[in-house]
């Protein structure tokens, strides 16, 4: 059985008393809201702090609210993002992603904040410490190697977050709150393709809430593939949203795809294909051919190269299909 490492468990009240903890402890604390990524991480000792600063209880990082739009606290948890019926409404595709992390019971501890920034994965790093030794640590724990390509000067674990891509779809922006004060950034600018290095936020800044602008007249979608129905982190996520006018001409769409890289990938060439034009069946075709472009697949997750190569473009069709209304 793997085994927590012995830590000291931090509850701050306020986001200004958990930078202070943050400032005091340095490297050895690290932030954690639902835990249900960093606990099997830390047993797997990918993640050795000292101290845990504990979000759960800021009460302002749980509100949702209605404003030109929605504002969603970072410390909602995935369940109730699922299960909110303004957002089941008018962003379809968020209560879907949220609804597809993992079980239902991680889904109640987990949050919309952990997930977006949930740690990049890995076959060669998400291993027990015995195993990483013996084989060799990589460069994202330990080592100086990337095992996938061993070439690489970079990490090339994969991101797995399931609301990611949909936050890039639906345009988001992201409040991040920390020593030098509050700053907003666009969804598609938070992440960054290196597999250590993957989020563009410093050490002590702590993702407080997300924005969506309004949707009205949008639909979107999150489509997954994984080997089970539940429990497992997407081998491939595909978000799409999409507006038609009333002559049924595509005004305005974005596609973002998840788990294709260490990062989400925003698909702005496939998009501006169907833009001004009525979305034929083969028009989107044309546009989720171009999207699969996008996806240079390694060997370091679930289920063959070739087949994961191949899903995208069927993925990317269906959710397009869907979230402009097109049946079969």
């Amino acid at each position: 059985m793997l085994r927590l490492p012995p830590f000291e468990y931090l509850k701050p009240e306020t986001l200004a008393h958990a930078l202070e903890m943050k400032l005091r402890y340095g490297e050895d604390a690290m932030f954690t809201a639902g835990g249900t990524d960093l606990y099997p991480n830390m047993k797997r000792r990918q993640f050795e702090p000292r101290f845990l600063i504990a979000l759960t209880g800021i009460q302002e990082m749980k509100q949702i609210e209605m404003n030109q739009g929605m504002r969603i606290g970072a410390g909602v948890s995935l369940d109730s993002v699922a299960s909110h019926s303004l957002i089941q409404t008018n962003y379809p595709a968020l209560a879907t992603a949220a609804g597809h992390v993992s079980s239902p019971q991680l889904r109640k501890m987990g949050t919309l904040g952990g997930n977006l920034c949930v740690d990049t994965r890995c076959t060669y790093y998400n291993q027990n410490y015995p195993w990483r030794k013996s084989l060799g640590f990589c460069m994202k724990k330990d080592g100086d190697v990337c095992w996938v390509a061993r070439s690489s000067p970079k990490c090339l674990a994969v991101s797995s977050s399931d609301c990611a891509p949909v936050m890039i779809a639906l345009d988001a922006e992201f409040t991040l709150f920390g020593n030098d004060g509050e700053r907003t950034i666009k969804a598609e600018e938070f992440y960054q393709d290196d597999g250590i290095h993957y989020l563009n936020k410093n050490p002590d800044e702590i993702l407080i809430s997300v924005f969506l602008p309004n949707r009205t007249g949008w639909g979107s979608v999150y489509k997954k593939l994984r080997r089970r129905g539940t429990i497992d982190f997407p081998v491939l996520g595909t978000a799409a949203a999409a507006r038609l006018d009333e002559d049924g001409i595509c005004v305005e769409v974005r596609l973002a795809l998840g788990a294709v890289a260490s990062a989400p990938v925003l698909a702005s060439k496939a998009a501006e294909m169907l833009m001004g034009k009525r979305p034929e069946p083969e028009l989107i075709e044309s546009a989720s051919q171009e999207a699969s472009k996008l996806a240079k697949p390694m060997d370091n997750t679930d289920m063959n190269l070739s087949y994961r190569k191949k899903m995208v473009s069927v993925f990317v069709s269906r959710a397009l299909k869907d979230a402009i209304g097109i049946q079969g």
